[in-house]
């Protein structure tokens, strides 16, 4: 029997069941479709945490406090324990060998209004070296410095989609207008670049703000202490976080090159407990080890809802190979005519084979047409997705090797039937 033979005698099969054949290739156009969405939000997750990150050197370290407010017994009762405070961090360079700058930061929660137009973001004081650190830059005006907090001056620096919310696109004009934060009235020095992502620092104020430069407003840190944040006090030269504050402090650290990371990260730690009295209190972790993170729970959750795409595959070439069964079934006395006049072994197996393959394969190819309309329906969920010819592929192969793997038995125990028994079947 010529391929072409066997070919012909499939399409006529697949034609004459041809609602039994696309019920059966459903689960294979799911399974592909799952397989190439979860691969292209994968990737859109992958490159949104590299983008976020790209912003910090390999030589930054984030200094954040690790849980909530420590307590201890004083003689007047319940009080707060240490914290790092601004001026103990910016000693850190001039006291440890592998430091070479440090940032403050500190964020909260607040409207900030023009005119009309207003919004809830997060608004965070920072020093001049954290602005540096963090590779803040002024797109429209200027940053402004630590002298302005020194001389608490109410200048921002607006983030570019807070910008754009407030004014419009024409950010030039607005620099020197007024804005209200906290109900006070702050000049606009400046007004961010495009930055998109976190760059690997978030600002984790209690009630608002997505973390994202783009979606932020800067003040000088000591202004902000004064004005916005408030929440911590002295006592005795060192500082006390107070048990209601609505302000978290981030510290940002840069070691002299990568080679002395792990050692500044080391000499950190040392001067915290120096300082605190432990270890645990907050957490110091490179921007290298942090980026590593952030890809592993990206690649864990995209690997996860992988085996949830396989399993549907594996369900769905469970149904390939019931319908084959019961096609063999079906055409067992044809099966028995092709045997009696010579058709060997491998010609039935093919033909059966192939079957299962066309099912599989036409499966994906729908699977792949129809991610190309993925976007559009992740975009209603607020999911990112980035298109990839892996995920394609991917999607492809697994459909064929479905249909080879559960279609191959099917086939087999057909070609093995033996003329005399299949004939005489009813």
């Amino acid at each position: 029997m010529k391929p072409f033979e066997i070919f012909r005698s499939m399409m006529f099969s697949v034609a004459s069941n041809k609602f039994r054949v696309f019920l059966t290739s459903l689960g294979i156009i799911i399974g592909t479709f799952t397989i190439i969405m979860v691969v292209g939000i994968g990737k859109a997750s992958s490159d949104a945490v590299t983008e976020q990150y790209k912003r910090l050197s390999v030589e930054t370290i984030t200094i954040t406090r690790s849980g909530g407010v420590r307590m201890s017994m004083g003689p007047n009762g319940p009080s707060a324990g240490k914290s790092l405070t601004k001026d103990l961090a910016m000693e850190m360079p001039e006291v440890l060998n592998h430091v070479k700058d440090v940032g403050v930061s500190t964020a909260t929660s607040s409207p900030v209004a023009y005119g009309a137009n207003s919004e809830t973001i997060s608004v965070q004081g920072i020093t001049e070296s954290y602005a540096a650190i963090t590779n803040l830059n002024a797109g429209y005006g200027e940053m402004f410095t630590d002298d302005d907090g020194i001389l608490r001056n109410k200048v921002t620096v607006l983030g570019y989609n807070v910008a754009l919310n407030l004014f419009g696109e024409d950010f030039a004009d607005y620099i020197g207008e007024k804005v209200l934060i906290k109900g006070l009235s702050f000049t606009v020095a400046g007004i961010l670049e495009r930055v998109g992502g976190s760059g690997g620092v978030t600002a984790s104020a209690r009630g608002g703000g997505s973390g994202t430069p783009d979606d932020m407003a800067y003040i000088p840190y000591d202004v902000a202490i004064k004005y916005t944040s408030g929440g911590s006090g002295a006592r005795g030269g060192i500082n006390v976080a107070m048990i209601d504050s609505v302000a978290s402090t981030t510290f940002v650290a840069r070691a002299y090159d990568i080679g002395s990371v792990k050692d500044a990260i080391a000499e950190i730690q040392e001067y915290i407990f120096e300082t605190v009295g432990d270890y645990t209190t907050y957490s110091v972790v490179d921007a290298g080890s942090t980026l590593s993170s952030a890809l592993e729970t990206s690649d864990t959750m995209s690997n996860l809802l992988m085996v949830v795409a396989a399993i549907v595959l594996i369900v769905s070439g469970i149904g390939i190979m019931n319908v084959l069964m019961v096609a063999v079934k079906e055409r067992t006395r044809e099966i028995g005519i092709l045997k009696s006049i010579g058709a060997s072994r491998f010609v039935i197996l093919s033909e059966f084979l192939l079957e299962a393959v066309f099912i599989s394969v036409f499966g994906g190819l729908f699977g792949i047409a129809l991610s190309y309309f993925a976007p559009v329906f992740l975009s209603y969920l607020n999911v990112e997705y980035s298109a990839s010819l892996y995920g394609l592929l991917l999607g492809f192969l697994f459909s064929a090797a479905t249909g080879v793997f559960f279609g191959y038995y099917p086939a087999h125990k057909a070609s093995k039937l033996k003329p005399i028994e299949a004939l005489n079947a009813e």
